[in-house]
């Protein structure tokens, strides 16, 4: 086999969509060509909005064989691991913070695979010709986001230096319910007579939800959708950071990824969740709405994605992030793990403190988070 050549590319564009998603895991809609298409072709993701795309490739002659979404940021928007303390002590102190390196999902929490392999390529050779990407450059330090744990414990035996930081999502996982009133009878009595209400007081405010997918969603609907997560953003006073472009790309080339729970008052719809779902996991990503309505966004957000991982055969239901009231509604915390090359040996060594006083809170709160799920023993 010939060697591997790295390749950055200013866009996801320089390769076919085919090339790219025949490396992709059919279980992470975000990693496809067409989701990141999206983000970069309407504008949310480039260089006039702060991320500028330098995807790194790998290739064996003229097969593609290794994809990673990577950026240069220009700040820390958009991102859910948060270092903007880090890059004001370090402007303070008198360094450049920006611009820093990160592979992520744009605009997306969700855990997954960051980096992806054709079958045959050895991961550890991958990785040491990736690493010089960003050891070497110019840039402050380099950031992995979300990835899954495999691969965070991947990239660590490959690179030691790197500093680990510790967080918390709640997910929801399928135990062999059946269906909702199996998932209800897990629960304890208590916590089952709560949802029980919640959802009947959605039902006495005379709202009724369905579940839409793939070509069910058509442009009004996705229209409607954006109207409601614009509000979402409007009520913190500002702007979303997607438009209606992205998601009308996302129905046009991704739709069966698509999932949107749309709630309707006599008639008419009045609030939206949309979801997209890959193989065996549901995501819960965007939500709004046009009226206040008691228990509505629990109902959209949590109960309607649960009932419909049971209804469709999906084990995981991701919802999000944030949230201890995920918990009561039988959302499991799960530790996530993020890493990060720092260039400066001063900053680094702050950082790797803080990231190991920062571990002991985190532990303490996943701990906590376990003993308030309220499952039957």
């Amino acid at each position: 086999m010939s060697e591997l050549i790295l390749k950055e590319l200013p866009a996801i564009e320089a390769v076919s969509p085919s090339r790219w998603n025949a490396l992709v895991d059919d279980d992470h809609p975000f990693l496809r060509h067409e989701f990141l298409h999206a983000l970069e072709a309407s504008g949310a993701v480039g260089p006039a909005t702060g991320w500028v795309p330098r995807h790194l490739t790998l290739w064996q002659g003229e097969a593609l064989v290794g994809v990673m979404p990577h950026y240069h940021k220009h700040h820390s928007f958009g991102e859910y691991v948060f270092d903007w303390a880090w890059a004001e002590a370090w402007e303070r102190a008198g360094g450049r913070y920006y611009p820093k390196g990160l592979s992520a999902i744009p605009f997306t929490p969700a855990p997954g695979p960051r980096l992806a392999l054709a079958p045959g390529i050895d991961p550890g050779e991958a990785r040491a010709l990736l690493a010089p990407a960003w050891e070497a450059s110019a840039l402050s330090s380099w950031h992995l986001l979300f990835a899954e744990e495999a691969e965070v414990d991947a990239w660590r035996s490959a690179r030691p230096g790197l500093l680990v930081r510790h967080g918390v999502q709640f997910q929801w996982r399928d135990r062999g319910y059946g269906d909702f009133d199996g998932f209800l009878a897990a629960l304890t009595s208590k916590r089952r007579k709560a949802i029980r209400r919640e959802r009947r007081l959605v039902a006495e405010q005379g709202l009724t939800l369905q579940r839409l997918e793939g070509g069910e969603i058509d442009a009004g609907t996705m229209a409607h959708f954006f109207r409601c997560y614009e509000i979402t953003y409007l009520e913190r006073g500002r702007h979303g950071y997607l438009n209606l472009d992205f998601f009308e790309r996302l129905r046009r080339t991704l739709p069966e990824a698509l999932v949107l729970i749309q709630a309707r008052l006599d008639g008419r719809p009045v609030a939206a969740a949309l979801c997209l779902q890959g193989a065996r996991t549901l995501y819960g990503r965007y939500w709004g709405s046009e009226v206040v309505a008691d228990c509505l966004h629990f109902e959209a957000c949590y109960y309607q994605g649960i009932e419909h991982c049971l209804a469709k055969g999906l084990t995981t239901f991701d919802p999000g992030t944030q949230g201890e009231h995920k918990l009561a509604r039988g959302f499991a915390p799960r530790r996530l793990r993020s890493l990060h090359h720092i260039a400066d040996p001063g900053l680094r060594a702050a950082i790797a403190r803080f990231c190991a006083e920062e571990r002991v809170h985190v532990d303490a709160y996943r701990r906590a988070a376990e003993q308030a799920l309220p499952f039957r023993a």
